[in-house]
């Protein structure tokens, strides 16, 4: 089994991995973004990405900066640190935990492609929805063609994906041409009588599936079904998509 999620904007960049260099598995296509977002100007990325002045200039450094021989990296699981990422809690991982979770657990990222959770990466910001343009098109999904969606078909090997990534990232892997069975979990709580998606319930809850995943070491998909974390339980399957509700 295999599961992918979403990176996080938000990080922690408190914890270096000195004398360290990055290690992915899509580095030739990193730099290739690299060198098109080096020669945007701070305005144009605060354009491009949507961010405030000081997140512009923040990011714009950091690209500046981004060298493929850099000796201070950061473990991606750890660098990252969202909702989602509060909700997978990797450092109270043991060993045995981490190796489940490097073996079986997928970040999908703007600027790495697929990223293993203890890859080292430097931080970043590009969201995968960026309508950055290189020389494959208009935007990311366009850069990255068939690249990411080949690559996870070849590692699941027929196994099922566990999708808990958003719909923005998601889409990049062309989840409808997988012939390997996909299951998405959804998580609704009930709002002034209806039920619906709270985005950053949602998210807690995407992280807190995938700490139980690694945790009980789970093979089988059908085991999901008995996650009752933070008051969500099981309510129905339907059409590769399973609901928790509240």
């Amino acid at each position: 089994m295999k599961i992918i999620i979403s990176p996080a904007k938000k990080l922690d960049t408190s914890i270096i991995v000195q004398n360290s260099k990055m290690n992915t598995s899509f580095l030739d296509e990193s730099t290739k973004l690299i060198q098109v977002l080096k020669g945007k100007s701070i305005s144009e990325l605060r354009d491009l990405m949507g961010l405030s002045d000081n997140l512009a200039q923040l990011n714009w450094h950091r690209f500046q900066d981004w060298d493929i021989s850099n000796s201070n990296t950061y473990i991606a699981i750890e660098l990252f640190n969202g909702a989602v990422y509060e909700g997978i809690n990797a450092k109270d991982y043991n060993k045995s935990d981490n190796n489940f979770a490097q073996n079986n657990l997928r970040i999908l990222s703007g600027l790495y492609g697929l990223i293993k959770p203890n890859d080292l990466i430097l931080p970043y910001r590009l969201e995968m929805g960026t309508k950055l343009k290189t020389i494959k098109g208009n935007n990311l999904y366009r850069f990255w063609q068939d690249k990411l969606h080949k690559n996870i078909v070849e590692e699941l090997n027929n196994e099922v994906l566990i999708n808990l990534a958003s719909n923005e990232y998601s889409k990049v892997l062309k989840l409808s041409m997988i012939k390997s069975k996909v299951i998405t979990p959804v998580f609704k709580d009930y709002k002034n009588g209806k039920l619906k998606v709270v985005s950053f319930y949602a998210k807690r809850a995407r992280g807190e599936m995938v700490n139980f995943i690694i945790k009980n070491k789970i093979t089988n998909y059908e085991e999901l079904k008995l996650f009752k974390n933070n008051g969500y339980s099981f309510s129905n399957e339907n059409n590769g998509s399973i609901l928790f509700i509240r």
